[in-house]
């Protein structure tokens, strides 16, 4: 099966950026969809971004202006920038790739195993 390998993770003053990526261990056939979750110790999981295949992109309200979801199509990347970052932030984000490992098989969500952003005040 495809894991979803993460990267970018750390701990960063209130106000800073980190940049996040992610990629399959292997290639996909095709992908439709790629989004960053993220939780929190308490918390529900909750969705930050998405983008589609079609290049749109949806932003949690919390992160808007904040955060930038982009991909690179050649590589099976997706990355997330984030700026201006709040302790609010702090959580496991965790990356989702929705599409399908070849010709014929069935679309199926992709998860990865998390990275720890830590944003202190």
């Amino acid at each position: 099966q495809v894991q979803l390998v993460e990267s970018g993770g750390g701990l960063v003053q209130a106000g800073g950026s980190l940049r996040l990526s992610c990629a399959p261990s292997g290639t996909l056939f095709r992908i439709n969809a790629m989004g960053w979750y993220r939780q929190a110790p308490g918390k529900q999981r909750e969705l930050v971004a998405v983008t589609t295949s079609g290049g749109r992109t949806n932003y949690a309200d919390s992160v808007k202006g904040r955060i930038t979801i982009s991909r690179d199509n050649a590589k099976q990347t997706v990355y997330l920038q984030m700026n201006s970052l709040k302790p609010e932030d702090t959580a496991v984000y965790i990356c989702n790739i929705r599409g399908a490992p070849g010709f014929g098989t069935q679309e199926s969500d992709y998860w990865g195993q998390g990275t720890q952003v830590t944003v202190s005040s």
